[in-house]
């Protein structure tokens, strides 16, 4: 048992060493990423799996874990979140040894196979996104994809995206947090023009028979 931990333990510390370096370049070149409420990181402590997981950002800016609730991460550049935790580690051990990676919250919604809600990197981009959401159902209309975001100053702003090009790059638009994609419904003559016309008729038809009765009662 002795044994088959310390190996557990080398292979996690392995893993920290990788990842360690990987996620400080994440950082460092995207310098201005900015996590907000909702999304969530993802924490690996050397040696305390009751601090290592996934946990979401908190309305208040915190991380939602009983010890963390006094570390502020939203709203500030990801290195200076990294520096909170890593004063709060401090208090358990010198030289905490730690990995904390961000991910966003992304939405995809319309004809694909599992609309759904997801933490992501933040270096997906758009494809990424709609394949973990199971790809675009046959009734997709894949030369209009939304994008639907909001600006660092609140606005709302939309993309409109056209997934059919052939030369696939309109698909590597990286993701923001808070995106949301909307694949919209390919038109259909039958569904959404003829069948509503006969619907339409058909009831002007049966009003001009009420009226018809109506006039010749007595």
């Amino acid at each position: 048992m002795t044994r088959m931990r310390t190996v557990t333990l080398g292979l996690a510390f392995g893993w920290l060493a990788f990842v360690g370096p990987v996620a400080a370049q994440n950082a460092a070149s995207g310098p201005q990423l900015v996590l907000t409420p909702g999304d969530s990181v993802r924490i690996v402590v050397w040696r305390k799996p009751e601090l290592s997981g996934d946990f979401v950002i908190a309305p208040d800016g915190s991380i939602t874990h009983p010890l963390y609730r006094s570390v502020k991460i939203a709203g500030l550049p990801f290195a200076r979140a990294e520096s909170n935790l890593r004063t709060f580690l401090a208090q358990y051990e010198d030289n905490p040894q730690f990995v904390m990676e961000p991910l966003i919250r992304v939405a995809v919604s319309g004809e694909v196979t599992r609309p759904s809600v997801f933490a992501t990197r933040p270096e997906a981009t758009v494809g990424e996104a709609l394949a973990r959401a199971g790809g675009p159902t046959k009734d997709a209309a894949n030369n209009r994809v939304r994008v639907v975001r909001f600006t660092p100053s609140g606005q709302q702003e939309q993309l409109v995206l056209n997934l059919s090009d052939k030369s696939g790059s309109q698909g590597t638009t990286p993701l923001r947090s808070g995106d949301q994609i909307v694949v919209d419904r390919k038109k259909s003559f039958l569904r959404d023009i003829l069948v509503p016309a006969i619907g339409i008729i058909g009831s002007i038809a049966s009003l001009g028979l009420l009226i018809d009765r109506v006039s010749r009662r007595p």
